[in-house]
């Protein structure tokens, strides 16, 4: 591995660390309103983003953005269900549901699949079928076990999933889209910041000095894993970033399990089991597929370079 793919991939095992610890920072709010939280969230993060846009010449760029309307609608879109999956996991995590946020965020995968079934029309090889059925059946073995449909992990899954498809079709990079979101969102979440001051139980009647760090802290920690991982999609090819993405349920599941000592029986052992099963299958595929489109490449590139040499000594 060259030194440019190993210092990206050094920085995607970071910023995909990040994302995972984020857990802990979340876990030290516990107690306040997942919505107030979400707005400190957002108002933070899309100050410290827009600081970082300015910095990088970048505000042309967003300006045009928004004055597309079809890229706006999508950045909407985008905006509405980054929120949904914010708030989902920040509530679960303060009240104490971080193993089914792991569950959500290894079943996205497998959900960004379907989708491409359902909506672009992608046609799925057998192992990807196999690991659909297995993530099926892990939801039914789940349900059981949890007495309830896992909806946090659902809705997690579910609106990630639907995210990274909306983003696919929007033409800005990650730092330009994130920012673009977030402007869209910023309002509404001054709205929740200052109905906390309203009300008699909101976050300023309870923070104390260290929670009000880590409150403004929200906006550091949103954009820091975000730059890291922009710096490593430039110079990883993105079969390799795929498979660090299970990092960040991996955290979470290690965090819930053995940190916050969240219950996991038998049987939901064997629902993780079996996604676990549906992953390695998709990664299996996906790493095959590449090695023979790299195969064919080299074929294809071989006859051309014969050819090359062929013409150079005939001169």
């Amino acid at each position: 591995m060259e030194g440019r793919e190993l210092r990206g991939l050094q920085a995607a095992v970071v910023a995909y660390a990040g994302w995972g610890l984020l857990t802990i920072y979340w876990k030290q709010l516990t107690g306040f309103d997942a919505l107030e939280l979400i707005g400190w969230r957002v108002a933070s993060a899309c100050l410290v983003m827009l600081a970082i846009a300015t910095a990088l010449g970048r505000t042309r760029r967003l300006v045009t953005a928004f004055r597309q309307r079809r890229v706006a609608g999508r950045l909407a879109l985008a905006s509405l269900l980054l929120t949904v999956n914010w708030t989902t996991y920040v509530w679960a995590v303060v009240n104490d549901r971080v193993i089914e946020t792991a569950l959500g965020y290894f079943l996205a995968p497998l959900g960004t699949m379907a989708l491409g079934v359902l909506v672009l029309g992608e046609r799925l090889t057998p192992l990807k079928r196999w690991s659909i059925a297995c993530a099926g059946v892990a939801v039914v073995v789940l349900t059981v076990s949890y007495g309830r449909m896992p909806w946090v992990a659902l809705l997690l899954a579910g609106t990630w999933s639907w995210y990274g498809l909306t983003k696919r079709r929007v033409p800005l990079d990650p730092i330009d889209s994130l920012t673009s979101e977030l402007l869209v969102l910023f309002v509404p979440a001054l709205g929740l910041v200052a109905l906390g001051f309203v009300r008699a139980d909101g976050i300023p009647s309870q923070a104390v000095g260290a929670d009000w760090a880590l409150l403004v802290g929200t906006g550091v920690i949103t954009a820091a894993p975000l730059l890291l991982f922009a710096f490593a999609a430039q110079r990883v090819p993105f079969t390799l970033l795929g498979p660090a993405n299970y990092l960040v349920p991996l955290i979470n599941f290690l965090l819930g399990w053995l940190i916050y000592g969240e219950a996991l029986p038998t049987s939901r052992v064997i629902g993780f089991a079996l996604v676990w099963t549906a992953l390695v299958l998709v990664t299996i595929d996906t790493l095959r597929r590449e090695l023979e489109r790299r195969r064919q490449r080299a074929l294809t590139s071989e006859p051309s370079k014969k050819r090359s040499s062929t013409s150079t000594a005939a001169v």
